[in-house]
C-alpha cells in the first residue's frame, strides 16, 4: 500500500508529527492502539471518521520508517 496519499507531515498540525490526512490522529497513536491489542475493527467503531485504508496506511508508514 502507497500510504503517501494518506499520511501528511504538516509543521502546523501537532508539531509535524505525522497524522492520517484529514484529521488530527496521529500514526503513532493508531499504532500504540494496535500494540496494545486493539483489533482494527476496534479502532474503527471507536474513531468511525477512520476507514480501513488508513489503519493500512499507518502500518506501511511505519514499515517503511
Amino acid at each position: 500500500m502507497d500510504w503517501r496519499g494518506r499520511i501528511i507531515v504538516d509543521p502546523r498540525v501537532l508539531v509535524g508529527t505525522p497524522i492520517i490526512k484529514g484529521t488530527r490522529i496521529a500514526v503513532e497513536f493508531v499504532i500504540d492502539l494496535l500494540a496494545r491489542g486493539w483489533t482494527v475493527e476496534q479502532v474503527l467503531e471507536d474513531y468511525p471518521h477512520l476507514t480501513p485504508k488508513d489503519v493500512q496506511a499507518c502500518l506501511a508508514y511505519v514499515g517503511e520508517n
